[in-house]
């Protein structure tokens, strides 16, 4: 990703379309979400190497909140909305100039009428039923939703910030593919 800005408000990144990432998916090449709610936690995983399709986003990291929230736009450049990400409040690596987070599965969508709807609800009890999370920690991660749910209905930072307006600038090239870390090839793309 490219840093938009870093400093005491937040990290702020943009996913540009195109952007070479490394992603898990299941052993045999699939989507995790094709595993369904308790098997995408239980069944092998490895890193594919793939690009990141569609419009791109921008992240905005706010400190101290377990969230990162989302912008996202249509082809046409119409904005579509806010995409909360329940996660760990995200830990800075100074030395490495990376930041790390866990996400915590749970997400909500706001519609540019401020409308809040709940996603994957369903993938936390099978993260739990999995044992990738807690009864407690599901529990402190639904408290983390509502604690943003108070955040976007009193429209604080960084919802109330212009980022919804924002647009890369035009001279800002893709990132390169990454290369700390060596994914694992499934048969699908040794044979490709």
């Amino acid at each position: 990703m490219t840093v938009v800005r870093d400093d005491a408000d937040g990290l702020v990144a943009w996913l540009a379309p195109g952007t070479p990432l490394l992603k898990p998916v299941l052993a045999d090449g699939r989507e995790t979400r094709h595993a369904g709610p308790v098997g995408m936690f239980t069944e092998e995983r490895v890193l594919k190497l793939d690009v990141w399709h569609g419009t791109g986003i921008l992240k905005v990291s706010p400190p101290g909140k377990p969230w990162s929230v989302w912008y996202f736009w249509g082809e046409d450049g119409t904005f579509h909305g806010w995409y909360v990400n329940l996660e760990r409040e995200h830990v800075r690596d100074w030395a490495s100039r990376r930041t790390s987070t866990v996400d915590h599965v749970l997400d909500l969508w706001i519609k540019p009428d401020r409308t809040i709807e709940w996603k994957d609800e369903d993938e936390l009890e099978g993260a739990v039923t999995a044992g990738r999370f807690t009864a407690a920690e599901s529990d402190r991660i639904i408290g983390n939703a509502h604690a943003a749910i108070r955040d976007i209905k009193s429209w604080t930072t960084p919802f109330s910030d212009d980022w919804h307006l924002w647009t890369p600038p035009p001279t800002w090239r893709v990132p390169t593919a990454p290369t700390t870390h060596q994914p694992t090839l499934i048969a699908e793309e040794l044979h490709s």
